[in-house]
């Protein structure tokens, strides 16, 4: 384990949430799953999402999420971001705007295609502007706009 590992407060849909994220994203498993009694529902685990180590507990509904924290996902190009929306899309996420969508247990992703980072680092403001003011009309980013918004600028 890391010196500092996120830490996931979920209702009662820890268990759902790690299979969830373990079926979605490459490198992420289930690890040190505790129950309540043999077979009882699920207390709390450590888990792993795209090589991100976490710990999650089911705390019941006091606790909830919020877009103040949400887990940024580097997709290598648009084939893959268009896949993990899809795949969040289908579990019932609720997309915003900008590249954010939250799943069904109240996590928040932003699902960024790396050619908007490299696009934003531009050194001409006037081109980063454009791009900018393109990402800020999208719901789910989309690599060809971004760039057709970066060459008019």
């Amino acid at each position: 384990m890391t010196k500092v590992t996120p830490f996931l407060m979920f209702n009662d849909q820890l268990e759902a949430a790690m299979a969830f994220y373990a079926a979605t994203f490459p490198d992420s498993e289930i690890r040190n799953v505790a129950r309540t009694g043999q077979d009882g529902p699920v207390t709390s685990a450590e888990f792993v999402v795209g090589g991100q180590v976490f710990m999650g507990y089911n705390g019941g509904p006091y606790f909830s999420f919020s877009e103040g924290f949400s887990l940024f996902v580097d997709c290598e190009d648009q084939a893959e971001v268009d896949r993990y929306w899809d795949k969040l899309v289908a579990a019932g996420a609720t997309p915003t705007q900008c590249g954010w969508i939250t799943d069904p247990f109240g996590v928040t992703w932003q699902i960024v295609p790396r050619r908007f980072m490299e696009l934003i680092r531009d050194p001409d403001p006037a081109k980063v502007k454009a791009v900018m003011a393109a990402m800020m009309t999208m719901v789910k980013l989309d690599v060809a706009a971004l760039e057709r918004a970066y060459a008019e600028a």
